[in-house]
């Protein structure tokens, strides 16, 4: 391997969220700063919020329930 070309690798590279918290990781970067991280982000807290301003959702889900409800076939003559 040649040397000198690789970076330099930090163990305890510390890394700041917006929220406040704080982790350390190996990292070629001394510090990072992050806008979202495991401790606030919406899916992993439960505070997932699902914007549907259409109403896409429920004439899916209605169209869907339509689809699956069978007719009654019509006698013929």
């Amino acid at each position: 391997m040649k040397k000198d070309i690789h970076p330099k690798y930090f163990d305890k590279a510390k890394t700041t969220c917006v929220c406040g918290a704080t982790y350390n990781f190996g990292s070629t970067k001394e510090t990072i700063n992050v806008e979202i991280c495991g401790n606030c982000h919406p899916f992993y807290t439960g505070n997932e919020k699902v914007l549907d301003t259409a109403g896409r959702v429920e004439k899916f889900k209605t169209r869907a329930t339509k689809a699956t409800v069978k007719k009654a076939p019509k006698k013929g003559k």
